[in-house]
């Protein structure tokens, strides 16, 4: 079966045990299967996902404190759905958009290989705590964005990795400092998970930032007029304080941008 073929069919699959194992077994075969870019997809309705977690409007999810047991499951579990949704989005990256260069496709597997890791790291952490994934309600805010730019890999580009994701990067430091002050062996677990996960995602943006710039050069467009055109037409969320700098620098976001950084 084909790379893009095999992405697409583990972006279907719903239960969050099979996809994980799906993409996971992508990943360890993906160097010797062709990837053919010019092929074209009937898009399904949208990811596979069970029916579980509840999906209810962002500003309805309830505030839980991590000095208990359950709130922290239900912090953990936040960061458990967005990783499990950024399994899908990797895998959306990879099956929906032609004719891209082979190191495209095989750049956004490894991410999803990633993502999946991610994933089961904090299910398991959960299951330590007597909760699983789907425990708790969640919201579907990071998906609106794929959906948003499903037409176009650039703003694709610009708008999930380079500014959804890259969100990422700025929160996880705040969350791991709330965790640390917490006397409870299961947070300083978490503060360990959010390490790796922290680490991995600097290389998601990487890669999100090399694939934007370079489609801006293909295409002859300013990276950065076309990235505030792009946020105001798809909506995306304005970006707030404090920013992880030294991520963000990692990450490959240039000077400027950095300097352009509302305060």
């Amino acid at each position: 079966m084909e790379l893009r073929a095999q992405a697409l069919a583990a972006f279907t699959l719903a239960d969050p045990a099979q996809k994980v194992a799906a993409v996971q077994a992508l990943c360890g075969s993906a160097t010797s299967l062709v990837c053919d870019a010019t092929a074209g997809f009937q898009a399904p309705q949208g990811p596979g996902r069970p029916l579980r977690p509840l999906l209810i409007h962002p500003r309805a999810v309830p505030k839980r404190s991590p000095h208990t047991v359950a709130g922290h499951a239900a912090l953990m579990h936040s960061i458990a759905h967005i990783e499990f949704n950024a399994i899908n989005l990797a895998l959306d990256a990879a099956w929906r958009f032609a004719d891209m260069p082979d190191a495209y496709y095989r750049d956004w597997i490894q991410v999803a290989g990633e993502e999946a890791l991610h994933f089961s790291m904090l299910e398991q952490h959960l299951q330590g705590l007597g909760f699983a994934y789907g425990d708790f309600d969640a919201h579907d805010g990071l998906w609106t964005m794929c959906v948003a730019t499903e037409g176009d890999v650039l703003a694709r580009m610009a708008l999930v990795p380079r500014t959804l994701e890259a969100r990422g990067l700025d929160a996880t430091p705040l969350i791991q400092a709330k965790l640390r002050n917490l006397p409870y062996a299961h947070a300083r677990e978490a503060v360990l998970i959010l390490d790796r996960i922290l680490a991995d995602e600097v290389g998601h943006v990487a890669i999100g930032n090399h694939w934007f710039h370079r489609l801006c050069n293909a295409r002859g467009v300013q990276a950065e007029p076309y990235y505030q055109e792009a946020a105001l037409l798809h909506k995306a969320p304005t970006l707030k304080p404090p920013f992880n700098i030294g991520a963000r620098r990692a990450a490959g976001f240039s000077e400027a941008e950095l300097a352009a950084l509302p305060t």
